[in-house]
């Protein structure tokens, strides 16, 4: 037998165990997947946003996984820091395989940066999907306009969150404080701004055109930005033309022309949110006033090749609250090598380097091996490779002493794992409390809570 285990149950560590017990090289896996966090899933549960239903059904599929029977999660453990070391965890199992993710967010580096109402989107998207870390009256929402600085997926969501109604959240699993705080919203003006064009932005398509389907809100994008990118005429050019554009690129372009051209707002009630697109914005510097974000000093930027450069000009916008969505970052976890450069472990197709040589045992995958890339399917075709390596050292690994009941083990160093019973516990908890609330199943979002909704069945 093989004993593993997975650190993170997020889609890399829950697609690294499926590959474990679902390959024919090695007989008998067993797999541990344990989590800082009493519930699975990871930013299937923590980071996709309430209103998108079909990304986050993906945690059926995580299920089933999990529910193998070669499979057991474990949550409420904490590797590092202040919980279990990582050489002890490798006393316990013949392999680890960290997929940790990448915990923060990247800084602006700018002055203001840390003023109140300045925020990271993660700290914005923890507290609507009520991450028990996140602080409950962060987000009080008396901003009558918002900043979102970026230009990807992540900052979509935060500002299609922002212009959605109370009404529209209900029926999610959005937590109960977060739903009245975004009923008491008096924010008016979105501006999401990016310091490139149209062409780079990283937003899919559809993320992009949900904006345009909110029925409180309208969107607007200024005609002269759109065209201070050569993409921007390229992509109406014939498709033999020499100058051609990725299609997701194309397709956006078509998305924000159509909406820069529309000369008049669409008919019916007149909108309670406007969302402006900005483009060629570079955030110099967070304004303050009465010790509070007042705004955001942008220097206006232009094409220069295949980047951008400054072109002396400065814009300012007011705002009460400002969310920086510009990229995750991976933390170090005590124990373990870390290039601090490229916020990764330092591995070999998997392997773990320590000194630049493979260390026996250690793995990796996920956002922790290659940084924050790619979508929830790319994870399938990185955990293959960790596997492969982990298959390939098996031979070796087989001859390492383990624990014969790693549970038990955890329990005598003084953790309380939280079984699948645990989290199912949590599960029907969370529907009791919507029903009470007349809503769906609502999520619990502080800790106390999760745990004591854990351990309910033991009582």
């Amino acid at each position: 037998m093989l004993r593993v285990a997975v650190v993170g149950s997020g889609p890399s560590g829950v697609y690294t165990a499926q590959c474990l017990v679902q390959q024919s090289r090695v007989p008998d896996v067993r797999v541990d997947v344990l989590d800082r966090l009493p519930c699975p899933y990871g930013l299937v549960r923590y980071g996709v946003a309430p209103d998108h239903e079909k990304i986050k059904s993906l945690q059926n599929s995580l299920r089933t996984v999990l529910e193998h029977e070669r499979i057991t999660f474990l949550g409420n453990v904490q590797v590092g820091g202040d919980g279990l070391p990582p050489d002890r965890l490798s006393e316990l199992y013949h392999a680890v395989v960290y997929c940790v993710g990448a915990a923060t967010d990247r800084g602006l580096g700018v002055p203001g940066e840390d003023l109140p109402g300045s925020h990271s989107a993660t700290e914005f998207v923890s507290w609507y999907s009520a991450h028990p870390d996140s602080a409950a009256d962060n987000f009080a929402l008396r901003a009558r306009s918002v900043v979102v600085i970026g230009v990807g997926n992540v900052a979509v969501d935060v500002a299609r969150i922002l212009a959605r109604s109370a009404e529209e959240l209900r029926p999610t699993d959005v937590p109960h404080p977060a739903l009245g705080a975004l009923a008491g919203s008096r924010v008016r003006e979105v501006h999401m701004a990016g310091r490139r064009g149209p062409s780079q932005a990283r937003f899919t398509t559809k993320e992009l055109r949900e904006l345009g389907g909110l029925p409180g809100a309208r969107v607007v994008v200024d005609r002269a930005e759109l065209a201070r990118d050569p993409a921007y005429v390229s992509a109406g050019a014939p498709s033999d033309s020499p100058v051609q554009l990725p299609a997701v690129a194309r397709r956006n372009i078509e998305v924000l022309r159509g909406w820069a051209e529309a000369d008049v707002p669409a008919a019916g009630p007149a909108p309670v949110r406007t969302i402006h697109l900005r483009f060629f914005l570079r955030p110099v510097e967070l304004l303050e006033r009465n010790g509070q974000v007042a705004g955001v000093r942008f220097a206006r930027t232009a094409p220069d090749g295949g980047g951008i450069k400054d072109t002396g000009a400065y814009e300012e916008i007011d705002a009460q609250l400002v969310l920086r969505a510009v990229g995750y970052r991976g933390l170090p976890l005590p124990g373990l090598p870390f290039d601090p450069a490229r916020g990764t472990v330092p591995h070999l197709a998997g392997r773990v380097l320590r000194d630049g040589v493979p260390s026996p045992g250690e793995y990796v995958a996920g956002w922790i091996k290659r940084g924050p890339t790619g979508v929830i399917g790319s994870n399938r075709s990185c955990a293959k490779e960790t596997v492969a390596s982990l298959l390939d050292d098996a031979p070796l690994l087989a001859g390492r002493p383990a624990a014969p009941d790693p549970v038990a083990a955890l329990r005598a160093w003084g953790l309380q794992p939280v079984e699948w019973g645990g989290w199912q516990s949590i599960e029907r908890a969370e529907a009791a409390l919507g029903q009470s609330l007349g809503r769906g199943r609502v999520k619990i979002p502080d800790w106390a809570g999760l745990l004591e909704a854990a351990h309910s069945d033991r009582r």
